[in-house]
């Protein structure tokens, strides 16, 4: 399975093209190919409260990164994350497909891996490079 993580406007950019080129000799190797395609999903890049379900620990001094592992902990995340969590633990391959916006991911893109990233989920001390998500 590969999860290909998109991240342009237009169907006709060369990106675009990529990315479907890329699906199709995916699919005639006989591989399960998933797409999330930001810009059509409308995905939220902003990491916020929003992201949590239920009340936080410290509303007087939100750190996203503690509340985030805590709700994902807990079962607490907002349903686009966890729907991005199902498709990284399906994939055997995961590609991201981007144009280049001021040496870096777009925004949404950013947004994604801010979100979608979670502690505990993504990473942890002793969850990491070949022991992580990506290994």
């Amino acid at each position: 399975t590969v999860l290909i993580v998109y991240a342009h406007q237009s169907a006709g950019s060369f990106n675009a093209a990529v990315k479907n080129a890329a699906v199709d000799e995916l699919k005639k190797k006989g591989c399960n190919v998933l797409v999330s395609d930001l810009y059509e999903m409308k995905f939220k890049a902003t990491a916020t409260e929003e992201d949590i379900t239920g009340e936080v620990k410290n509303p007087e001094h939100f750190c996203y990164g503690n509340e985030t592992m805590l709700a994902w902990q807990e079962g607490r995340l907002a349903a686009d994350i966890l729907d991005e969590h199902k498709k990284l633990k399906e994939a055997d391959l995961v590609i991201f497909q981007f144009p280049m916006y001021w040496f870096s991911v777009p925004a949404i893109m950013k947004g994604w891996m801010d979100r979608v990233l979670t502690p505990g989920f993504a990473y942890t001390l002793e969850k990491r490079y070949s022991e992580g998500i990506f290994k």
